[in-house]
């Protein structure tokens, strides 16, 4: 058993190592955001979809022999393809949707690598439950997810902390040769087991297999059980759990917190939950679940009500926990229907099915059919409904006295919800009367507390025999009354809202505030809780800088360091163009944006670009790419604010990128660096590279000013950097800046190969 172990725990890991390990080669390349990973995990799902279909067909079309030598065949191929990291040549040409780009990119230069890797954990338990038919092998898929979890969490912690991308590719491809070493091991002694036991009759596969249902009664209940409904509820369950998994990871690295490698938290509780669905059945009770269930999605349905109005931490842990319970409830119910070993190849198939469905709706349908994140609403939904069904179909699904508890909590569950929703109309609609929302609340629950009262009292409790019945009926009010809390949230999100557009990159809408105050009218750009940028609609205010790029931020002081008519500027990232409105006749302005969505918005409800005096150009796609083709700009400055989000792409800060950015300025040139960030200390990033090219440099900040009313001025970082020194002297710029220290030693200098996010963080 130890080989097969091994083999499982080191395939596991490995999956799971060179998925950070790819992302961070193409991520850079593509933008940087969610959606980027988001594709990533779709082509890992459908490619472990291949792995254990392989499996599946292999163990029933091919002798074990056949099986063997195949999986040797294919080992070695995928050995003779390393290393897998991709080259330059993929580097993408333009702007667009780059999803099939990825795709392709992905199935090139890992597909066989990965596939193998993928097929080894239902083949290994195949192979190890012919080779030992009185063990159980749904241990080794615990071991298995153990490994991923190991995998996923040592990557940010341990592994890109002391390793470049290159040293990283090696070490895999060495774990990948000793996977191979030890897999061939497993396929020669499986092999030389089945030989054997062909040769002599002893342990044919008919007995073996007859003698598989007696390992438990719940494999043997389960194998006999194996219908058309429970094969169905194989790929729903984990498609259900797979399309959460996504749709979290989109909200809270999106919507609620941009924090460097936040994706991995719900992916590792995802695994957890298979880690501990998989090991032993005490890690799952249904009543305990069944309640928790319920206290998730109300707490997530309150969390998706009050927005931001919830911190940041309370919105994670929400949002968390609720992913938990959820992925239990699947994974728990998808192991109570788990079959006898005969049948685990199907089984794992569809396990397999279901994760590259829940993947392709969140990654490939919900952009093209969602005009914001609700698939996170689609997938709560559809794990209550399949929880209700699951409910529902057996009569021994809890015991009678679990069934009685279970309809009072599901009562007061349901009650409290509608308290919840009385509450938030009244919230809602503030020109009501509240006499009539305190009338309708204490009416209820003075009608709840009438009807318990007189039913304990009556003593009816303890003679009723349909508690069963009356627990699902309850359980159907609570989905349905999920589904409606739903979609009011979604009308509710709509408020101030006058345009919305998504696509790869991310939701955008447009809201308008203050739409009766004419001096305070003003429209906003919004992507998740990032600001792009607002504009009045005043004729003279439309005119003002705001929010990062007031006349006083870096921005601001780097563009009036030089004679207005005769500046070449460079501006990575557009927002909603506010810097257009420095801009003079005889300027000219270039503008990189990789989102062709923001152009859009930017024009169509903004007029920062149409009322700008100077030349404006602009070039959709990614801005270092896009400057690595084009020829020297001879640019007077750059000015760098493609971090819109917390969410840095670190390729922009690299020894590499400034590199690229020299290219493209004047001697006495300079390049200014938006650098405001609530989780990561960039300050020493851009020092290095200062330190690195002998740069000058100086920071300006500006602070939140709590005696003016100018709440349009948002507080910002930048820092300025130029070999020109005369220019810092500018008064626009001496006015405002700082000294910056530029000897950072225990931070290493940035490069394309070595980035290290964990130790700036704040």
């Amino acid at each position: 058993m130890f080989f097969y172990a091994l083999t499982i725990f080191l395939g596991a890991f490995l999956l799971f190592q060179v998925q950070p390990l790819i992302g961070k080669f193409i991520l850079p390349w593509f933008g940087g955001g969610p959606g980027v990973w988001t594709t990533c995990l779709l082509f890992f799902q459908t490619l472990l979809l291949g792995g254990y279909a392989y499996a599946h067909v292999s163990a029933r079309a091919l002798k074990p022999r056949g099986q063997a030598w195949l999986h040797v065949v294919l080992l070695l191929g995928a050995l003779a393809l390393l290393p897998v990291t991709p080259g330059e040549a993929w580097k993408p040409a333009g702007a667009g949707d780059p999803v099939w780009q990825i795709l392709k990119l992905l199935t090139v230069c890992l597909g066989l690598p990965y596939f193998v890797l993928s097929s080894t954990g239902p083949l290994m338990q195949q192979w190890f439950s012919r080779s030992q038919p009185g063990v159980s092998p749904y241990r080794l898929y615990a071991l298995s997810n153990l490994g991923s979890l190991l995998a996923l969490v040592s990557y940010p912690f341990a592994v890109e902390t002391h390793f470049t991308r290159r040293a990283q590719a090696e070490l895999w491809a060495w774990g990948f040769g000793a996977f191979v070493v030890s897999a061939t091991w497993c396929a020669w002694k499986f092999w030389r087991h089945e030989t054997f036991n062909t040769q002599h009759s002893t342990f044919n596969i008919q007995r073996s297999d007859a003698a598989t249902p007696a390992l438990n009664s719940d494999e043997s209940r389960a194998g006999s059980q194996l219908s058309t409904l429970n094969q169905l509820l194989w790929l729903l369950l984990p498609a259900c759990a797979s399309a959460l998994l996504l749709s979290v990871t989109n909200k809270i690295c999106q919507d609620v917190a941009v924090i460097p490698f936040l994706w991995v938290l719900p992916l590792a509780i995802y695994l957890l939950s298979f880690i501990l669905c998989f090991d032993h059945p005490r890690w799952y009770a249904r009543l305990p679940f069944t309640l928790a269930l319920v206290a998730a999605l109300s707490g997530i349905c309150w969390a998706l009500f009050q927005g931001v109005g919830v911190s940041i931490r309370w919105q994670v842990e929400i949002y968390s926990v609720g992913l938990f319970v959820c992925c239990m409830v699947c994974h728990g119910e998808l192991c109570r229907l788990k079959p006898a070993p005969q049948q685990l190849t199907r089984f794992y198939l569809l396990i397999a099915a279901g994760g590259a469905l829940g993947g392709l709706f969140v990654a490939v349908i919900a952009p093209l059919r969602f005009h914001d994140y609700y698939e996170l609403h689609w997938s709560l939904l559809a794990c209550a409904v399949l929880f209700f069904f699951v409910c529902c179909r057996e009569k021994d699904f809890l015991t009678p006295n679990a069934w009685r508890w279970l309809t009072g909590a599901l009562m007061l569950a349901v009650f409290v919800g509608l308290d919840l929703g009385i509450a938030s109309l009244a919230r809602r609609h503030p020109h009501v009367s509240k006499s009539l929302f305190i009338g309708l609340r204490l009416g209820m629950w003075s009608a709840v507390a009438v009807l318990v009262a007189s039913w304990i009292l009556r003593g009816k409790w303890r003679t009723f025999r349909a508690w069963r019945f009356l627990a699902c009926l309850w359980l159907l009010v609570g989905v349905a009354a999920l589904g409606v809390a739903l979609r009011l949230q979604a009308q509710d999100d709509d408020d101030h809202v006058i345009a919305r557009s998504r696509n790869f990159y991310g939701a955008l809408k447009v809201c308008e505030f203050d739409r009766a105050k004419p001096d305070r009218h003003y429209l906003l750009l919004q992507h998740g809780r990032i600001t792009h940028g607002l504009q009045f609609t005043d004729p003279e205010m439309s005119a003002w800088p705001t929010t990062y790029f007031t006349r006083d931020s870096g921005a601001g002081v780097t563009l009036r360091a030089f004679a207005a008519g005769k500046r070449r500027v460079g501006f990575i990232g557009l927002g909603v163009g506010t810097v257009a409105t420095y801009g003079e006749k005889g300027d000219e302005f270039r503008f990189y944006e990789i989102n062709p969505q923001v152009l859009t918005m930017a024009r169509a409800h903004f007029t920062y670009l149409s009322n700008c005096a100077a030349h404006v150009e602009m070039v959709l796609g990614d801005a270092r790419l896009s400057l690595e083709r084009e020829p020297s700009q001879n640019l007077d400055a750059l000015i760098i604010d493609a971090f819109s989000s917390d969410a840095i792409p670190v390729h922009l800060l690299t020894r590499d990128a400034f590199e690229v950015y020299a290219r493209h300025l004047k001697p006495g040139g300079i390049i200014a660096v938006h650098i405001s960030n609530r989780y990561l200390n960039l300050t020493p990033v851009v020092a290095n590279v200062a330190r690195h090219f002998d740069y000058h440099a100086v920071a300006v900040d500006t602070e939140e000013d709590d005696e003016s009313d100018d709440w349009w001025n948002y507080p910002s970082n930048w820092i300025l950097l130029t070999h020109d020194e005369a220019l810092l002297q500018q008064p626009p710029i001496v006015q405002s800046a700082r000294a910056v220290k530029t000897g950072h030693k225990e931070i290493p200098l940035w490069t394309d190969d070595f980035t290290g996010v964990f130790q700036i963080l704040k």
